[in-house]
């Protein structure tokens, strides 16, 4: 993988490292999304109401029927392992930098520790370049590789499908809130939505490393595309184990982001998941990671909030927060990355 070796950055500390033999994860949700289509409004309501309780009680969900055309999902799919089979040297043309966070970069870092993956990061919509850019000002201009038909066509066609599924799920959680179906979408005008093409080569110690570490997700909804290999572990609510998101076909996963659990003010959860990885098999993913403007003030909606039960978090710049997580990625902090727990209003 363009010179990967295990050395010690990728070492987890022992309480963090993937046991062997880990239990599958019984109960997570699968949510047939059909009834949106049919446009049957009980069927609707039943499914906010699943969707609902699915983000109270696992902040995780799989939907099925999910309306993405296969062909969309192929030819992405296709473009991603031609992109990740150029030799080193063609990646590295493309590759991030910290001013330019987009493209390819294999030396990501989660909780200060590198991840044992490699990846390519676009945005769908390009925001106009800036007349200048002030001094730590992230540019979001997409890098393509050159010489790779197909490929750029593919990742746009296949944005396009996930923006429109983003929506119809914002829909069901504001719905599941008791909102009206469209509360949330102005807070998407000028988003900050990024797609993420994984690659996980096998890797010679997987009992010491992680293809991602411990984290919840800062945006408001991730839907994630994974391949039949399996690797996703997610933190089970009920009594803190790990456990692993067994690949359903043709489905995605879904998880709860830190924004919505604050937009939700704690009705709903986001939930701590990974990365393992193995010595056999490389691993494909595809997360969308759907995302308000940098404008947005993240705050708990006023609905959510009530006399009984006040607001748990003070308000929150999403670009500043967006930024620095990203710039926390790209090198290790000798400080903790900024997180929703620093906005809570009774934390010590």
């Amino acid at each position: 993988m363009g010179g990967l070796s295990m050395d010690q950055a990728f070492v987890q500390a022992p309480e963090h490292r993937t046991k062997a033999n880990l239990a599958d994860a019984d109960g997570i949700p699968v949510v047939d999304l059909s009834p949106l289509a049919a446009g049957d409004k009980a069927g609707v309501d039943a499914l906010a109401a699943e969707v609902g309780r699915a983000s109270r009680d696992w902040g995780f969900f799989v939907v099925v029927r999910h309306g993405v055309p296969a062909e969309t999902v192929a030819q992405a799919l296709e473009a991603q392992r031609a992109f990740f089979a150029l030799p080193a040297d063609r990646k590295a043309a493309v590759r991030r930098d910290e001013a330019a966070p987009l493209g390819y970069y294999e030396s990501e870092h989660t909780k200060n520790v590198r991840d044992w993956k490699e990846v390519f990061d676009i945005v769908p919509r390009e925001p106009p370049p800036p007349a200048a850019v002030a001094d730590g000002e992230l540019v979001f201009e997409n890098k393509w590789p050159e010489d790779l038909p197909g490929f750029r066509q593919a990742l746009e066609e296949y944005a396009e499908a996930m923006e429109e599924l983003a929506f119809k799920l914002l829909e069901l959680i504001a719905r599941s809130l008791g909102l009206r179906p469209d509360r949330l979408h102005g807070f998407f005008k000028d988003q900050t939505t990024f797609i993420r093409l994984n690659h996980y080569p096998p890797c010679p110690s997987p009992d010491l490393a992680l293809g991602v570490g411990r984290h919840k997700d800062a945006g408001a909804l991730t839907i994630l595309y994974q391949d039949d290999v399996g690797g996703l572990d997610v933190r089970r609510r009920s009594d803190g184990e790990w456990v692993r998101v067994r690949p359903v076909p043709d489905s995605y996963v879904i998880n709860v982001g830190d924004i919505i659990q604050v937009w939700s003010n704690d009705r709903y959860e986001s939930a701590e998941h990974r990365v393992s990885v193995n010595s056999e098999k490389e691993r494909f993913s595809m997360p969308y990671f759907f995302n308000p403007g940098s404008d947005a003030m993240v705050e708990p909606l006023e609905e959510m909030v009530s006399d009984e039960r006040p607001a748990r978090y003070d308000a929150y710049n999403w670009g500043n927060f967006f930024s620095t997580r990203k710039n926390s990625n790209f090198r290790k902090l000798d400080v903790e990355n900024v997180q929703i727990a620093h906005f809570r209003k009774d934390r010590p």
